[in-house]
């Protein structure tokens, strides 16, 4: 693909909403000089702290860097987590209209002690939330006004009970209703048929579980893969949609559509020091190309050229336009 097409295909005056879980994710960045002596540890000397959004969020926060109007959906609350969260979203243009506030929600919070440009341990402060029957009317209607003037709808699922059956079918069947590109990031662990959407994209691990198949190891080249060539066709028979992508890792990505081959897509990261946020990255490229009249084939090399810049930055980073288009050809 050309630069000229590419930059046509990510077009700025598109409207889309993430629905998921906000999470504020925290860097504590330090040095290692020595081992604990009250445990075979590394003693980990404070630099300095970060912070950024993650989760659903981080999508938006990639979605932010090409398109003028993004949207969140979901559950807030008012802790210190929250208010920093909030200030990260708005300090983005992100617009949180579709944001339901609930004092007595705990935000979640993901810490990350990074060492040597390495990451040390991860601790993780959550309590799965599910809407209120009244919160989620509340954001349903909500969504049912903006509709109208959105592009497309992603659906992230970290499976922290945010997204519901019964509140994913309603979206869908909503999204659809209006024609409108809908994709989803799934999480296995959590139940939901996502039925009739535009694209699924789970990685190999997930993709696996969701087809209930036993693991295998990957094969090179991946289009040798039997076993992964299989979980594609049992996918898109499961959810009934247009495309299924799965992410590979270092093998890049493999995009199945119905009566077509399986079309790999080789990865382009040159080096990798963080996956965090990948995944984020690679369905918000996707759903943008998408909605911007992207082929699925060119949709997914998109996001795989995206995916490979963002690996090789610490943490959960993003991809700006002027580093994506920077990788491809005048």
């Amino acid at each position: 693909m050309k630069r000229s097409r590419v930059n046509a295909l990510l077009n700025p005056a598109k409207r889309i909403l993430v629905a998921g879980e906000l999470i504020l994710d925290e860097f504590i960045w330090g040095k290692v000089s020595r081992i604990s002596p009250e445990a075979p540890v590394p003693v980990v000397e404070v630099v300095r702290e970060s912070w950024n959004a993650g989760g659903a969020a981080n999508v938006a926060r990639n979605l932010r860097e090409f398109v003028d109007d993004v949207h969140m959906f979901g559950l807030a609350g008012s802790d210190a987590s929250a208010s920093r969260l909030h200030e990260l979203l708005l300090a983005s243009g992100i617009q949180l209209d579709c944001v339901q506030v609930d004092p007595s929600y705990t935000t979640i919070r993901k810490t990350r002690i990074i060492a040597r440009h390495q990451q040390v341990v991860r601790v993780d402060r959550e309590t799965p939330t599910p809407f209120t029957p009244e919160q989620q009317a509340r954001a349903l209607e909500q969504f049912r006004a903006l509709l109208p003037s959105l592009d497309a709808v992603i659906l992230e699922d970290y499976a922290k009970g945010l997204l519901n059956e019964s509140l994913a079918h309603e979206m869908i069947r909503l999204a659809r209703g209006a024609g409108k590109v809908i994709t989803v990031d799934p999480n296995p662990s959590n139940a939901i048929v996502w039925r009739g959407v535009t694209s699924v994209t789970p990685n190999r691990s997930e993709a696996f579980r969701a087809a209930d198949h036993p693991w295998t190891e990957p094969i090179d080249p991946p289009l040798d893969d039997r076993a992964l060539l299989e979980v594609g066709q049992s996918l898109l028979r499961k959810w009934e949609c247009q495309h299924v992508l799965i992410t590979l890792s270092e093998q890049g990505m493999m995009l199945f559509e119905p009566n077509r081959p399986p079309f790999h897509i080789p990865t382009r990261a040159q080096e990798v020091f963080d996956v965090s946020g990948a995944g984020d990255t690679a369905i918000a490229l996707f759903t943008i190309a998408l909605a911007g009249g992207a082929t699925a084939a060119e949709a997914a090399e998109i996001s795989n050229h995206a995916s490979g810049i963002v690996v090789g930055k610490l943490g959960t980073a993003i991809v700006t336009r002027e580093e994506l288009l920077a990788s491809y050809p005048e």
